[in-house]
């Protein structure tokens, strides 16, 4: 049976709710106001990331029924991202102390872990490592990280869209070319769904992603990695290549202000990203930038690591040297010159 349907169908539900969404945020109020530590200029209602929340979930069953997915696979991500969405919802519409957020955080990611088989074993510089028990305390982190750092990243107008847009649809070229076509379907209606949202937040940016949204799509992201990890180990380490401009930007971010001090759960502005497009005065240039990097230098890589045995290992150190290259010519991690330690 011919499914394809599904495609415009998902994207078709994803566009209707994020405008139903933003008719329901203008009539509330929930709207992001400018402060100095914003990276928009007009206020801009916000949450439209449950449209994306909503329209991956509904097609979860499906996909079950029609056997297109195993069970627990779907039980596994659909679990860990309700979980992140609910608590992203909660913190969009009253705040929620991070030490609470952490804590439903990991629980949704020992949930998928728990579905999952925690992580497989991974393929580093030609030798299998079976990590046991280290698998889960190491996969519970990368979950987490992969959901906050999506949090960090989601700042100007519709680069995590795009970004997770590239990154899902590229997955899907590696799984094709591999002969793990079966593995399509999640990165593709995860793909399918945040471009209906993203007609809506396509700089100038018509409503917010959210936290529901984004720490949605991060902890989706991860999950759907380490499911395909299970298939063929080197796919991990294509994941991690795919996502490199997030991964790098944010990881050098916090770094640099984990070592000068700042409370690094507080709101900033220093990511590579938001400098370039201060720099830049648009969203719209680093925007569809982070696509053209996805496509034209991170692609190649991930695809020499998944079909011409490039190591894991030694293809991210390739893939992640101009973008740490990119995020220090971009100032991340430093304070602006009108900021000062404790503002």
């Amino acid at each position: 049976m011919n499914f394809w349907w599904l495609i415009p169908a998902v994207a078709g539900v994803a566009l209707v709710l994020t405008a139903a969404l933003r008719r329901y945020a203008i009539a509330r109020s929930i709207v992001d106001i400018p402060n100095a530590r914003s990276s928009h200029s007009i206020p801009t209602p916000r949450g439209g990331g449950v449209a994306i929340v909503v329209a991956f979930l509904l097609v979860l069953p499906f996909l079950g029924w029609a056997q297109l997915v195993e069970v627990p696979i779907l039980v596994a991500i659909g679990g860990a991202g309700t979980l992140v969405a609910v608590v992203g919802f909660m913190d969009d519409h009253g705040h929620i102390a991070a030490r609470w957020r952490l804590l439903g955080h990991f629980c949704a990611a020992a949930w998928a872990l728990f579905w999952m088989g925690g992580l497989p074993a991974i393929t580093l510089f030609g030798s299998s490592v079976d990590l046991g028990w280290l698998g889960y305390v190491m996969g519970a982190f990368y979950l987490v990280w992969m959901l906050n750092l999506y949090n960090f990243m989601d700042g100007i107008d519709g680069v995590a869209s795009v970004e997770a847009i590239s990154t899902c649809l590229s997955a899907c070229l590696l799984y094709w070319l591999i002969g793990f076509s079966e593995l399509v379907w999640l990165p593709g209606m995860l793909a399918m769904a945040v471009a209906g949202f993203l007609f809506w937040n396509f700089p100038p940016a018509k409503i917010f992603m959210g936290d529901a949204g984004s720490g949605f799509l991060g902890v989706v992201l991860a999950g759907i990695s380490i499911h395909a990890a299970w298939s063929a180990p080197q796919l991990l380490w294509s994941w991690l290549i795919l996502l490199g401009v997030f991964i790098v930007d944010a990881t050098y971010t916090l770094i640099r202000r984990l070592v000068r001090g700042d409370k690094v759960y507080e709101a900033h502005r220093s990511h590579a990203y938001q400098y370039a497009s201060r720099k830049y005065q648009k969203h719209l240039p680093v925007t569809v930038a982070v696509g053209a990097i996805n496509i034209g230098w991170l692609l190649p890589i991930a695809l020499c690591v998944t079909c011409f045995g490039l190591d894991g290992a030694v293809g991210v150190v390739i893939a992640y040297i101009p973008l740490l290259l990119l995020a220090v010519k971009f100032h991340a991690g430093e304070l602006e010159k009108n900021q000062t330690l404790g503002n």
